[in-house]
């Protein structure tokens, strides 16, 4: 079926609002292995407090404290990563999406929640709509997202209240959008990959 997930093209400007959760917290935070096997993969320890051998490798190289192993621990360190539900203007019909950010975007993000002249920018009947656009300069690793929010308020949807409830309970199953792989699992990961590496 269609993905869950969205991603802005570098260069081209959206409009997009964040949808509340059923929990109340549309800022979602997970940890996850990037470069180790063929796909990344949340971390067991960082995210449900399980034991993880990549992380447990890490330690080890750190241990040894030499430039070249500390360098090399560092790529086997788990990375934060954001996610919130989204309606992308435009697309109200693809229903509610997921957006995945880095901690800069978060921090923008936190910084408009809490600034008392924006509200409650998820609120259906007067939220805010915000403008994203990423960017990537020449040698820059990852994207830069600027977001911009709205100078006015306004509703969720404009069609009837049926539609605006379907489309709010069409956001996606937080707890389900990443395979949770066990300690066994990552830890065939880990020696599949340094095998190949090895070889």
């Amino acid at each position: 079926g269609k993905t869950a997930f969205w991603r802005p093209d570098e260069g081209t400007t959206y409009s997009v609002r964040i949808v509340n959760t059923p929990d109340g917290d549309p800022f979602k935070e997970s940890w996850f292995h990037y470069e180790i096997g063929k796909n990344s993969f949340l971390c067991p320890k960082k995210n449900h407090g399980k034991d993880c051998a990549v992380c447990n490798f890490a330690g080890k190289l750190f241990k040894e404290n030499t430039e070249q192993s500390n360098a090399m621990a560092k790529k086997f360190l788990p990375r934060q990563r954001f996610f919130s539900p989204v309606v992308v203007r435009g697309e109200e019909k693809e229903g509610v999406k997921v957006w995945g950010y880095g901690k800069n975007a978060y921090q923008d993000l936190i910084n408009l929640v809490l600034n008392p002249d924006y509200g409650d920018i998820t609120d259906p009947e007067g939220g805010t709509d915000l403008t994203i656009l990423s960017t990537k300069a020449p040698g820059q690793s990852f994207p830069t997202t600027k977001i911009t929010p709205a100078r006015k308020t306004s509703k969720l949807c404009q069609g009837s209240s049926e539609d605006c409830k379907e489309l709010l309970d069409s956001v996606p199953d937080f707890d389900t959008l990443h395979e949770r792989k066990t300690s066994a699992e990552v830890s065939a990961i880990l020696d599949e990959y340094l095998a190949s590496d090895a070889s």
